[in-house]
C-alpha cells in the first residue's frame, strides 16, 4: 500500500510550486491571460485548449495566430463575423486540426453565444449543483456544439465522455474557468460548476506519475481513470481535488518523474 501521507505532502508540495504565474509564460493559458473580458478569456481558452497536444510552444503559437486572426477581440469577432472573414481560417492547421474543423469551431461558437449567451451558459444547460462530477456538463455541451451537422471529422475534436474518453482538454478547459484561488493562474470566472465538481486532466504524463504514485490502478488512460484519480486526490482534497493537476504535470513534464 503506498504511503498516502507521504504522496500528500508531496502533492501539496509541488502543487504549490507549479501553481504560480511564473510558468504562465510557458503554458497554453497564457493565450487566455492576454485577456480581461469574461467572454474573450472563455473564447481564447476554448480554443487554445482544444488544440493542446504536441509541442507546447507550438500550441501557444497557434493559439496566439487564432486570437490575431480575430483582430485580438474573440468575443467580438464571434459575434458579428461573416463568411468572408472566414477566408483567413481556411488555411489554419494545428496537427490533425485543420481549416475546415476551424470554421466549424467558430460557427459553433457563434451559435453557441446566440443560443447559450456564453460558454458558461452551454456547459451548465445539463448540469446541476447535485452532479457528482462534469460528465453530463461535457456530454450536453458536445451535443450542443455539434448541432450544426459538422464535418464528420470534426467531432473527434471534442471528446466524449459517453464513449470513454478521457476529455483531458476539456477537463483542463474547465480546470481553467472554474478554479478560483489567489495564485493568478486559473481564472475562477464561472460560478455554476464548483471546484469540487472538476475532474482531474489525464494524459500519459499525469497517468504515468499517478500510477507511479499508487493513486491509479486502472492502466488506461480513459474517463473511468479520470474519475479514479480524482475520487482518491478528493481524499487529500475534497473541495479542490483538481489542484493536484498542477503536481501530477509538473512532476511529469519538466521533472520526467
Amino acid at each position: 500500500m503506498p504511503d498516502l501521507t507521504k504522496i500528500k505532502a508531496l502533492l501539496d508540495l509541488k502543487s504549490d510550486q507549479y501553481n504560480s504565474a511564473d510558468f504562465i509564460s510557458t503554458d497554453p493559458i497564457s493565450v487566455p491571460h492576454l485577456f480581461s473580458k469574461k467572454e474573450d478569456i472563455e473564447i481564447s481558452a476554448f480554443l487554445v485548449a482544444m488544440i493542446a497536444w504536441g509541442q507546447r510552444p507550438t500550441i501557444i503559437n497557434n493559439g496566439k495566430k487564432l486570437m490575431e486572426l480575430m483582430d485580438q477581440q474573440p468575443h467580438e469577432f464571434i459575434l458579428n463575423f461573416s463568411e468572408r472573414d472566414l477566408r483567413p481560417f481556411r488555411s489554419f492547421v494545428h496537427r490533425t486540426f485543420n481549416g475546415a474543423d476551424c470554421e466549424y469551431f467558430l460557427w459553433a461558437l457563434k451559435n453557441i453565444y446566440q443560443q447559450y449567451g456564453s460558454l458558461e451558459g452551454a456547459f451548465s444547460q445539463s448540469f446541476s449543483s447535485s452532479e457528482k462530477n462534469t460528465r453530463q456538463a461535457i456530454t450536453g455541451f458536445r451535443d450542443r456544439f455539434f448541432a450544426l451537422s459538422p464535418p464528420g471529422r470534426t467531432q473527434k475534436h471534442i471528446a466524449d465522455p459517453a464513449k470513454n474518453a478521457s476529455a483531458k482538454r476539456l477537463n483542463m478547459f474547465l480546470r481553467w474557468m472554474v478554479r478560483d484561488d489567489d495564485r493568478g493562474v486559473d481564472f475562477g470566472i464561472w460560478q455554476i460548476i464548483r471546484s469540487s465538481q472538476l475532474v482531474c486532466p489525464l494524459d500519459i504524463h499525469s497517468g504515468r506519475v499517478a500510477r507511479k504514485l499508487g493513486l491509479l490502478q486502472r492502466t488506461s488512460n480513459d474517463w473511468t481513470a479520470a474519475e479514479e484519480l480524482t475520487d482518491q486526490l478528493k481524499s487529500f482534497d475534497p473541495d479542490d481535488p483538481v489542484k493536484y493537476d498542477f503536481a501530477l504535470f509538473g512532476l511529469g513534464i519538466f521533472e520526467k518523474f
